[in-house]
This record gives C-alpha cells, sequence and structure tokens, in this order.
C-alpha cells in the first residue's frame, strides 16, 4: 500500500483522529510545563542571577536552604495551609453535591452561586476578600458585632491572617464541586432503591454505597487540591498581605518570587520548587500507597 494511502487510512482511523486531536495538547504541555520544568531542575544546581551566565554549583543551593530560616518558615506555612484548607475544601465540596444532586426548584441557580467565585479572576477575589477582612469597615467584622462576637484584626495578626487565607480559599470549590455532582449523578439510582429495600438508612447508603463508588473522584480532587493549594496561595498572600503579618502568610510561591526577582538568586528559588514539587509528589505516593492498602482489606 503507498505510503499516502496508509497515512491516509490512518488519519481517518478513529485512533488517529484522537492523537492528531491531542497533538496541540501534548505540544502545548512540552512548550509550557515539561521544558521549564527540566530547566528548573538543571537550574537548581547553579548559581544564577540572570545578568552573568550560569554556574554549576553542585547541592549548594540545596545546603544552603536548610540554613536559611525564611525557606523552612515558607514550607512550614505551606503545608499548614494544605493539611488545613485541602480537607475543609473535600467535605464542602462533598456536602454541596449531596445537598444539590437533585433537581429543585431553585437549584440550578444554588448551583451557579456555588461555581461562581472559580471564575472570578485571582487578583480580584483576592481584593474582595481584602475588603471583607479589613477590620474596620469590612462586612465580616460588622456582622460578628452585630451578633456580640469578638471581631478579629484578621490581616493584621499571624494567627487570623492564616485563617483567613484558609477562608478565602473556601468558597473557591466550584469546580470541586462539579466534579463530585458528576459523581453523584453516575451512581444509578436502583442501588439505592435496592438497599432502602432492605432496610438501610441514608447514613448506612452514604458509606456503603456512596462513598465507595466516588472515592477515586475524592482521590482526584485531592491530588488537584495539593497541587493547587501549593500554587494558589501566591496571588492572595502578594495582594493582601505580602507574606506578612511577621511571615505569617509567606508560602513558598511568594518566596521563590522575593528569591528570584528581588533578590535575583535564580539558583536557590530555582531548588525551592524542586523540593518542593518532590514533597508534594510524595505525599500523593503516601496516600496512593494508603489507598490501595485499604482497597486490598
Amino acid at each position: 500500500m503507498p505510503l499516502y494511502r496508509r497515512l491516509k487510512s490512518w488519519i481517518n482511523s478513529y485512533r488517529g483522529q484522537l492523537r492528531l486531536f491531542l497533538l496541540p495538547y501534548l505540544a502545548g504541555m512540552f512548550v509550557l510545563v515539561a521544558l521549564p520544568g527540566v530547566m528548573t531542575a538543571v537550574t537548581a544546581f547553579t548559581d544564577y542571577n540572570a545578568i552573568q551566565p550560569p554556574t554549576w554549583v553542585g547541592l549548594d543551593n540545596f545546603q544552603r536552604m536548610r540554613t536559611y530560616s525564611l525557606v523552612r518558615l515558607s514550607l512550614r506555612n505551606t503545608l499548614l495551609f494544605a493539611i488545613t484548607a485541602v480537607p475543609l475544601r473535600l467535605v464542602g465540596a462533598l456536602v454541596l453535591a449531596l445537598l444539590l444532586q437533585r433537581k429543585r426548584r431553585l437549584f440550578g441557580l444554588y448551583r451557579a452561586a456555588v461555581y461562581l467565585p472559580a471564575v472570578i479572576p485571582e487578583a480580584a477575589y483576592a481584593l474582595i476578600w481584602l475588603w471583607i477582612f479589613n477590620p474596620l469597615y469590612g462586612p465580616l467584622n460588622m456582622v460578628l458585632g452585630w451578633l456580640g462576637l469578638p471581631a478579629p484584626a484578621w490581616l493584621a495578626e499571624p494567627g487570623s491572617a492564616q485563617a483567613a487565607i484558609v477562608i478565602m480559599s473556601l468558597f473557591q470549590i466550584g469546580e470541586g464541586f462539579v466534579v463530585l455532582l458528576a459523581g453523584l449523578q453516575s451512581i444509578p439510582r436502583a442501588i439505592y432503591e435496592a438497599a432502602h429495600v432492605d432496610g438501610a438508612t441514608r447514613w448506612q447508603s452514604f458509606w456503603r454505597i456512596t462513598l465507595p463508588l466516588i472515592t477515586p473522584w475524592l482521590l482526584l480532587l485531592t491530588f488537584r487540591d495539593l497541587l493547587m493549594s501549593v500554587q494558589n496561595t501566591y496571588t492572595p498572600s502578594f495582594i493582601m498581605t505580602y507574606g506578612g503579618p511577621y511571615y505569617a502568610t509567606t508560602y513558598v510561591p511568594l518566596l521563590v518570587y522575593e528569591l528570584a526577582f528581588d533578590l535575583l538568586d535564580y539558583g536557590l528559588a530555582a531548588a525551592l520548587l524542586v523540593v518542593l514539587y518532590a514533597f508534594t509528589g510524595a505525599v500523593i505516593m503516601g496516600i496512593l500507597s494508603v489507598v490501595g492498602s485499604w482497597g486490598e482489606e
């Protein structure tokens, strides 16, 4: 068979068309994700200030991280944010998906309201919450005052500033909500009807049917939120607090920005990114191993 005929046959096949449609995405992934990732990993082993050519220093940047107090502090702040925000976001998305999975009056409006914060630009979203958390004329403290509750200074105190960033992230669960809503609607209703006939309560149906069947969806959102919680802390910490007060909201993305563009220490910034993503990958592998052993049991 001539070459052009084989090529035409391959293009007309489903597998060939699928690969052609994926080609632009794969090219973009290589140019925008894979290639910069490799360059970052190489830069982590060099001394580079964007003015002079990079020089190979081996593991010096990683050794410097051990004595750089801000690096340890940013890693601790990022870890604290992740272990606090990710479970709360998953629980919030799951609860809302359970409440809004059936079609009732105005439920379309409620679903749109849940998803709306996810489409607001991050800078605008941070500015909105900067106004909400204002201790003098912010609406949140006004409501707390009307209820007779203590009104924190929020972004002006270390503890409340960390809590404010977590609270702000809890309203950006629209994508997780949509994913879990699709997962819940994919479960056949006949399973619940059979369980109801057998005398199962709502809690038993959720624990024995719903939760096991949507576990893959929850794992997907867990991995996504772990990665997003690492990346999405930059905008609120930069706009709302710039790492303050007293470095309480200095997360790794903000410190990487300061090291690279303020101090022109690209080697240390790249090394910090490598450590962060290696740690995130280790956490994800740990979750997979725990879930795998639980599934076998």
